[in-house]
């Protein structure tokens, strides 16, 4: 007797199922995220093993001597994010808000690699003509690159295992269907579906595979959990859309370290790497109160941010903490810290906090750096000259150790910055530029001074 199809319902934002349908989702929450889908059971469940084969296998020391064979971007900084290029065979997803620039990325990568292999672009988002007048701003109409639109998984699977081609592009994942999954592009089921049969058809064929995902309102990306597990390297292209740097970093590499980042800047002709970023975002920096130099890590590589603080008095009941750049949860509790264990008085202040150049910082070590900015806009005093601040801080107002002083300390040396404020070293040789503080109050009294 054959089968009839059931019916269940799947949450578009965390993946549970449902038997019946539910305006709120009982595992995440979210309102009217539960969608129909068309299930058939399948009766090889219940016979485990009665069509497979016994599986060819070998030992581990005859796959060591195997070399990788990597296609090179010509974009230094993403070959490094990516652990020295493309793997072939491979599946990578990359992300990013809309008008973060993953579209011109991919293009100037994939005209880059055209030029000594065979490649191809999908697009499920745009006609060829829309792509067409992309490569022909990013000047890269005269390349090999081989253009195509499809919404079809079953026809890029195909195209895929053919082995015709080096490395596939396809954008984006949200557009793609299999014809044997009965719901909408875009559901947990044809993301999930789709991809497995991308990647089935990119092992089978070692062809590698960039695949473009959306991002949700929060940020994260967008469809099952379970996409982000079955590919191989996972990058994450942040930034403001409107002018500041680009970020691309590594948030899961199987062939390479997660610890790289890539600076971008968007120009004329696409995004361009930026070789000395630090130089870059304090030109145009201006020396008054609450405004503080931090040495910040990002990746693998020192980068020097200037982190600007507003203090004014509240115009009503409730003062107002806004924070750009930088988590507000963080800052409120660094504010909590300053009014209990130094005399400043911010009860009454509204605190405005900005991480200048677009960037988001997320490491400890800006906390001494913002407990300065801040205590310098409050009292009206600048911060001693030619000096840099790093630096966790505790709840009992203690400045606690960060990795990588030794590079943080020499990235200031190259813009001429001879004096580093940050925690004191307890085991090892103490740099000759690093002035230590224990807390900071010590270091608001000792490095804060007037005109």
């Amino acid at each position: 007797m054959v089968r009839r199809p059931t019916v269940r319902y799947v949450c578009s934002s965390c993946g549970a199922t449902s038997s019946a349908w539910a305006g709120r989702c009982a595992v995440c929450g979210e309102w009217n995220t539960l969608t129909e889908e068309a299930v058939i059971d399948d009766a090889s469940i219940a016979n485990p093993g009665a069509s497979g084969h016994k599986l060819k296998f070998n030992t581990i020391s005859a796959t060591s001597g195997k070399s990788v064979k990597r296609l090179k971007t010509d974009i230094a900084q993403i070959d490094d994010v990516l652990g020295g290029g493309i793997v072939s065979g491979s599946i990578t997803l990359i992300a990013g808000q809309p008008g973060a620039g993953k579209s011109t990325l991919l293009l100037q990568i994939a005209s880059s690699v055209a030029r000594s292999a065979s490649v191809i672009y999908v697009s499920g988002e745009e006609s060829t003509g829309q792509v067409g007048l992309r490569a022909q701003r990013l000047n890269t109409l005269e390349s090999k690159l081989k253009l195509a639109t499809s919404t079809s998984a079953d026809d890029i699977a195909a195209t895929v295992k053919s082995g015709e081609f080096s490395l596939v592009i396809v954008d984006s994942i949200q557009t793609i269907a299999c014809h044997h999954i009965n719901s909408a592009p875009g559901t947990i089921s044809q993301i999930s579906g789709s991809t497995q049969l991308i990647m089935s058809a990119a092992k089978l064929s070692n062809t590698a595979v960039i695949i473009v995902g959306h991002v949700t309102k929060e940020g994260a990306i967008a469809g099952p959990k379970i996409l982000e597990h079955i590919v191989d390297v996972v990058l994450q292209l942040e930034g403001e859309r409107y002018g500041g740097f680009k970020l691309v970093r590594s948030t899961k590499n199987r062939y390479g370290s997660t610890n790289e980042v890539a600076i971008l800047e968007m120009s004329d002709l696409g995004l361009r790497p930026v070789d000395n970023p630090s130089a870059a975002l304090l030109a145009e920096r201006q020396i008054c109160d609450g405004s503080v130099i931090l040495a910040t890590i990002e990746g693998s590589r020192p980068l020097l941010v200037e982190v600007q603080a507003l203090v004014n008095p509240t115009n009503y009941g409730i003062p107002k903490r806004a924070a750009s750049g930088i988590d507000i949860n963080r800052v409120n509790l660094l504010i909590a810290m300053l009014e209990k264990r130094t005399k400043l008085n911010l009860a009454n202040s509204d605190i405005y906090i900005n991480i200048v150049g677009g960037l988001r910082i997320s490491e400890p070590a800006a906390d001494l750096a913002i407990c300065m900015a801040i205590g310098s806009a409050a009292k009206a005093l600048k911060l001693k000259e030619n000096a840099v601040v790093f630096g966790e801080v505790g709840l009992s107002g203690e400045v606690r150790h960060v990795p990588f002083i030794d590079k943080r300390i020499q990235e200031a040396k190259k813009l001429g910055i001879d004096i580093a404020i940050g925690p004191i070293i307890r085991t090892g040789k103490q740099p000759a530029n690093l002035d230590s503080v224990s807390d900071v109050r010590t270091a608001l009294n000792k490095y804060l001074k007037t005109d």
